[in-house]
């Protein structure tokens, strides 16, 4: 399904909190559309005012993640305010569509494109179609292949990944034996586990198993229950990203002996942090991603040099600091 969607201003709690977070459907499968309604005097002024024709298709990975929703929401409301027409399509997990949303938007005519990855490699034909034809390309969440895109905006996966490992060595985690849920399908992912696994490995923690859920909250839930009925004394579970992280809670509840170490805060997470279960929780900044993606896009068309890397920091999340992320995820 393809999801055209306007901003409707400033997130002012999110943007507020500065948050240094760190990191996944429809009915129809058509191409996006890339005219859209009209967005507003405001946004026709800027238009107007920047005398460049600021017009982006976004490609994102799924619709039903936080971590998506919230990069979505920062891109619509920088667009809102830069004078720019955004529209966004959703893969729903499938890298075969967002290949084909890439080339549909190239075939439009947007200026920009922004492109959230599930298979950096499989996107690579579509994005030097782009860049072929003089669309300034940004990636957001994944890096694609150096010379396939004009700025990057995100996180250094490897080196988060060794973060959160070295802050599971220093509180005692590596003293025990672990297993991974992580999402196969997903570039960025296995290089978070790669980075933490490397890290605590080399401290004397004990690998045992790593099983995918393939960004996939139930999948990811199933895989962990299997996981810890073979496994049940297991220290922890590192978990890559947030369908993982969420069907890991789930599947573990709140009596658990075996806890989580992982990627991306939900209310569920909290849940989680609030209980026990879960112990530290990397998170990502989606909806600054998304402002920085779209503020890119939209220099570069009025000749700014690409910034090349925008980097958006990541926090570790405790019990010690997650009251700040209370009012951004809610509990339901």
């Amino acid at each position: 399904m393809t999801i055209t969607r306007k901003g409707l201003g400033i997130f002012a709690a999110a943007a507020a909190l500065s948050l240094t977070l760190a990191g996944c459907a429809g009915a129809e499968e058509e191409a996006p559309v890339a005219e859209a309604e009209d967005t507003g005097a405001s946004e026709e002024a800027a238009a107007e005012e920047s005398g460049v024709d600021c017009t982006i298709g976004m490609v994102q990975i799924n619709q039903t993640a936080a971590f998506f929703t919230e990069m979505n929401k920062g891109a619509e409301e920088a667009a809102a305010e830069v004078g720019c027409d955004i529209t966004i399509a959703n893969a729903n997990n499938d890298s075969a569509k967002q290949a084909n949303d890439i080339e549909n938007f190239v075939t439009q005519g947007v200026t920009g494109l922004i492109v959230v990855a599930i298979d950096v490699n499989g996107v690579l034909p579509g994005v030097q179609a782009a860049m072929d034809a003089g669309i300034k390309v940004v990636a957001i969440d994944a890096a694609l292949e150096e010379g396939n895109y004009d700025t990057f905006v995100g996180v250094d996966n490897e080196n988060a990944g060794a973060q959160i490992g070295q802050w599971a060595i220093d509180n005692g985690w590596a003293e025990g034996s672990y297993g991974v849920v992580g999402a196969k399908n997903s570039f960025i992912q296995n290089q978070r586990e790669d980075a933490f696994r490397a890290a605590v490995d080399g401290a004397g923690a004990t690998f045992t198993q790593s099983v995918s859920g393939d960004n996939v909250q139930e999948q990811a839930a199933d895989a962990a229950t299997n996981l810890v009925t073979a496994q049940p004394d297991l220290s922890f579970i590192y978990t890559t990203g947030e369908p993982a992280t969420v069907g890991v809670v789930a599947a573990l509840g709140d009596d658990s002996t075996t806890k989580v170490i992982g990627w991306d805060l939900t209310a569920e997470v909290i849940a989680g942090l609030d209980s026990g279960t879960v112990v530290g929780v990397v998170q990502q900044d989606p909806y600054q991603e998304g402002i920085e993606g779209v503020k890119e896009i939209k220099a570069l068309l009025e000749g700014a040099e690409p910034q090349g890397f925008i980097d958006v920091p990541i926090t570790i999340v405790t019990t010690d600091n997650v009251d700040p992320y209370r009012e951004i995820f809610p509990a339901g």
